[in-house]
Order: C-alpha cells, then sequence, then structure tokens
C-alpha cells in the first residue's frame, strides 16, 4: 500500500469552495461485501413450526376465488362482446338486398361459432329482411343463456340470459 496524491475540488465548506486541494490518501484493496442473512436460533425455529404452510393454507383459497372470479368476468365480457359483434354483422348483412333469414343465421352462426358461444338465439325485426323498405330499421336481437356459456357455472348464473340488439335503418 502506497500513498498516492489526489487533486480534487473541495464542495464542503463556503470558505475554499472551488479551490484546488491536494491531499494523500492511501489506496485500499477492493473488499467484497456481502450481505450475511439471517440465521435463527434453534429455539426460534422450533416455536413456529408450519407457519409458512398454515398461512399458505389460509391465504390461497382467497387468492383462488379472486383469480377465478377475474377469469369468469373477462369471459362474461368478451361473451357480451361477442353477441353485440354479431347483432352488429348481421344487421348490416340484412340491409343488403335480397338476404334471407338463413343467410342471417348462418352469418351468427360463423361469428358465434368460431367465439364458442353455444345456444343462441338470432331475432330480427321485421323476421325477413327481404321485406323491409327504404327508411325502416331492422333491429338484430341475439340472446344467450349465461350460465351454459360459463367457465365455472355458478349459481349467481342460473336463468341470466345476455342480449344484445342492433338497429340499422335499411337505405336501398
Amino acid at each position: 500500500m502506497g500513498i498516492l496524491r489526489q487533486t480534487e475540488f473541495v464542495h464542503f465548506s463556503p470558505e475554499v469552495q472551488g479551490t484546488v486541494v491536494n491531499r494523500p490518501f492511501q489506496v485500499q484493496p477492493e473488499v467484497p461485501t456481502q450481505i450475511m442473512p439471517y440465521k435463527c436460533k434453534n429455539s426460534e425455529r422450533s416455536r413456529r413450526p408450519g407457519a409458512a404452510m398454515i398461512e399458505f393454507a389460509i391465504c390461497m383459497p382467497v387468492f383462488f376465488l379472486i383469480a377465478m372470479g377475474t377469469i369468469e368476468t373477462c369471459r362474461m365480457i368478451y361473451l357480451r362482446q361477442s353477441l353485440k359483434l354479431a347483432a352488429y354483422e348481421c344487421a348490416r348483412v340484412g340491409i343488403m338486398p335480397g338476404m334471407t333469414p338463413e343467410v342471417l343465421k348462418d352469418q351468427c352462426d360463423v361469428i358465434l361459432g368460431g367465439r364458442r358461444v353455444r345456444n343462441y338465439q338470432l331475432v330480427c325485426t321485421p323476421t325477413n329482411p327481404a321485406d323491409l323498405k327504404f327508411g325502416e330499421l331492422f333491429k338484430v336481437t341475439v340472446n344467450v343463456s349465461a350460465e351454459e356459456n360459463a367457465l365455472i357455472r355458478a349459481w349467481f348464473y342460473q336463468k341470466k340470459i345476455l342480449s344484445e340488439s342492433v338497429s340499422i335503418m335499411a337505405e336501398r
């Protein structure tokens, strides 16, 4: 270890601020620093056997319920958006000339079948889109059972029907 000279600015004193000061310092070898883990005494461990397992057993059902509730809520939002999309696409196709109820049903099958929606009901007003006149509203409603399309069939979905409808004015 040797003594070296270093030139540095002193910034901590208002009297000598900005002046150059030469002062000696010693080079220290690099010493790796480690954080030593806390070690429990044997008496502390023996007083708390299985505490982590008990905490896990208490908290895990709560976390599981929150996760499943979040997944199921997202599934119902996705189902509602799928119904709205199917109703819009069927209404858009329905105002075109020469459309029949079978074509609308096929359009709805393509959209909802691709999204794995089961047992839906398509209601059109008027029932035959070929009867539409210029300026009349064509309304398409898609209904589906929430219980049959839920990931978890729970009591709060019993006899619940989700419904979305779209009205479009005929322009022909």
